[in-house]
């Protein structure tokens, strides 16, 4: 029996090779000396670097700004192969949970962090950064990023900003002659699991905003920052970004990483898979296993337990997934491709259930091991 275990991170309570650990323990305690591999798996949000680094990699830690200027350590991820990858997860430097709830104010909050890991990075001579998004806690359209990477944001007057959520609508002109010249030797790839754009009703002030405890004056403020920035993009004779799919993520960072430095917007988890190799290990499983904390409508739209699911179709390889919890009856469960789906403990996303989740885990796999052969499709 060769059995996949590909989980996605369990936010707040087990990170994706933490899971896939676990899940593994669980299979070789039920007996039958099952031949397992593991493959831990994310979607672009937080757990990517760790995801990616696991299979073949490494981490090296800076001390960095948090998103309100504090110093923080951060690591970023190092790939080797053919082409030299470096990781930065946007989350480690200017994350949402780098911050307590007073704090969260997106108006003063900056990504500048996550451009001082962009930039040392850049001192191991990547070809290619992967910049993930998930987990923010900014809305400042990336102004932190391209200041920490040398650029200077000017008002009218010419004084410079320092790249706040205040400061999207108070910026003037970009001065972009002391970004630093290794951005244009190194191919970025945005990685990330929504397809908001950068202005309007479904935008990133709009839709992220309040999610980030901005009110709604403020989140017309932003919306209109936002759209004043993609119009200078466009004056300065960089591409339109307003409309295009993503660039909301975190803030309006991927739009300007697309417009300032010809990044591309991919799928957060189909990249994952592709890196870690998930269709070689596919090819002859019998049964793979993949979870994630909650299984629901938003797992439908490009998470990755659910593009787990669809490459292990292709291979006819049947799918268990287990859960914290799970929205979704079973036509829906089966319509996204699983074969079954379980939740694990009492469901429940309490500390209580954080805290077991390891044992949660392995105890619900075991139960999965004890239904081979006796389970159609399993």
């Amino acid at each position: 029996m060769r059995i996949v275990v590909a989980p996605a991170p369990f936010k707040g309570a087990a990170s994706a090779v933490e899971a896939a650990h676990a899940i593994a323990t669980g299979l070789r305690a039920a007996g039958g000396s099952p031949d397992i591999v593991t493959v831990p798996v994310a979607d672009g949000g937080e757990g990517t670097r760790d995801a990616l680094v696991a299979h073949d990699g490494r981490t090296r830690a800076f001390t960095v700004a948090d998103p309100l200027g504090r110093p923080v350590a951060a690591a970023i991820g190092l790939l080797p192969g053919a082409v030299p990858t470096a990781v930065v997860e946007l989350a480690a430097a200017s994350g949402y949970e780098r911050l307590t709830d007073d704090e969260r104010d997106v108006m003063t909050t900056s990504t500048y962090g996550t451009g001082e890991l962009i930039r040392a990075a850049l001192d191991f001579q990547p070809e290619r950064l992967i910049l993930t998004l998930g987990g923010s806690a900014t809305n400042d359209g990336g102004l932190g990023i391209v200041r920490a990477l040398g650029g200077r944001l000017l008002d009218v007057a010419g004084e410079e900003l320092a790249g706040t959520g205040a400061d999207l609508a108070r910026v003037a002109r970009l001065d972009l002659s002391g970004v630093d010249p290794r951005m244009s030797d190194v191919a970025v790839t945005i990685a990330g699991d929504v397809r908001n754009p950068l202005c309007g009703p479904d935008g990133a002030a709009a839709v992220f905003g309040p999610q980030k405890a901005a009110a709604p004056a403020q989140v017309r403020e932003l919306g209109r920052g936002l759209g004043r920035r993609a119009d200078l993009y466009v004056a300065d004779g960089h591409p339109d970004v307003r409309d295009l799919p993503g660039a909301g993520a975190a803030g309006g960072v991927a739009g300007t990483m697309v417009a300032l430095f010809g990044a591309s917007i991919v799928s957060g988890a189909d990249l994952v898979l592709d890196v870690v190799g998930i269709d070689a290990a596919l090819d002859g499983a019998d049964l793979c296993i993949t979870g994630e904390g909650s299984l629901d409508s938003q797992s439908l739209d490009g998470k990755a337990p659910v593009r787990v699911a669809r490459r292990a179709r292709a291979f006819g390889v049947p799918v268990v997934c287990l859960c914290g919890r799970t929205a979704l009856g079973p036509r829906e469960t089966r319509e996204a491709g699983f074969a079954a789906a379980f939740t694990i403990g009492s469901g429940d996303p309490s500390a209580d259930w954080a805290a077991s989740t390891a044992r949660d885990l392995a105890r619900t796999a075991a139960m999965v091991a004890g239904l081979r052969g006796t389970a159609t499709g399993l």
